[in-house]
């Protein structure tokens, strides 16, 4: 990172950059496991501002002090997909472009029959999930919203968890991809003991791959864990350019790895 060019100081350079970006924040996840009911984005953070309204606040700022047009996108789940209509309309007089779509939702596989729950009678919310982030790039083709994008002249999409306060736009790498004309850029931090369980990258079969957690053997996960053997993990805040993206998606070209998520609803095993 301290080798990239520095980003342009000129007001007008910085705005033509922007203006070629999107912000897409990942708001499919409920805050149940921080005590809340509903999408995990709505949970206060402080002085009664939740993540949603400071990310708001985050890119309201950014195209106020360059006069650049950088959009949110908000990708929903079927859990939090209702929610979130209601919750910004509260934004209806913000000075940025808000837009929402849902991503994929996929049957819950019964773990000792390999059969979807739907297909035996469960057929509520609870039959059902919303799958990993690699559903990003076809639920944005799905939904048009890419289409929108590039028809608006955007070039790049930086993608984001919604309860990240931290993931803000880097004009040190929007300018170093645009560039460089890189497609694809996944920011990565030093491990420290608290990111133990952060995903890593390998080197697998001559690739650099990403390594979750649920996808090592328990035999191995205290290695995986070691902050001296791997010492980064991803933060998953990723630069991608939506052209690439277009082409990919249409080729179907992406062949990303299921990677199994143990689960038990009503005394029913699940993967």
């Amino acid at each position: 990172y301290d080798t990239v060019d520095a980003p342009p100081e000129d007001l007008e350079a910085t705005k033509a950059l922007l203006n070629k970006l999107a912000v897409l924040k990942l708001n499919g996840g409920l805050g149940t496991t921080m005590g809340c009911t509903g999408p995990k984005s709505v949970i206060e953070v402080r002085n009664g501002f939740t993540f949603l309204d400071l990310i708001v606040l985050q890119i309201e700022s950014l195209n106020k002090k360059y006069g650049s047009n950088v959009p949110l996108l908000l990708m929903n789940s079927f859990n939090t997909h209702e929610d979130t209509l209601k919750i910004v309309e509260k934004y209806a007089n913000s000075s940025i472009d808000i837009h929402t779509f849902n991503q994929s939702q996929y049957p819950r596989v019964v773990a000792d029959e390999f059969l979807p729950w739907p297909s035996k009678g469960k057929t509520d919310k609870d039959g059902w999930y919303p799958p990993g982030h690699g559903d990003i790039f076809p639920s944005l083709m799905n939904s048009g919203k890419l289409d929108l994008l590039l028809s608006q002249g955007k070039e790049y999409v930086f993608i984001a968890n919604s309860d990240n306060l931290g993931a803000i736009v880097d004009m040190k790498i929007l300018n170093h991809l645009i560039h460089k004309q890189n497609e694809y850029c996944m920011e990565v931090t030093p491990k420290t003991l608290a990111d133990v369980k952060g995903g890593t990258l390998i080197s697998y079969e001559g690739r650099v791959q990403l390594l979750e957690i649920a996808q090592v053997p328990d035999a191995h996960v205290d290695e995986f864990k070691s902050i001296e053997k791997f010492k980064i993990f991803n933060t998953n805040n990723l630069w991608v350019n939506l052209k690439a993206i277009k082409r990919l998606v249409e080729a179907d070209a992406l062949k990303m790895e299921i990677i199994p998520n143990p689960k038990e609803v009503d005394t029913v095993n699940f993967f």
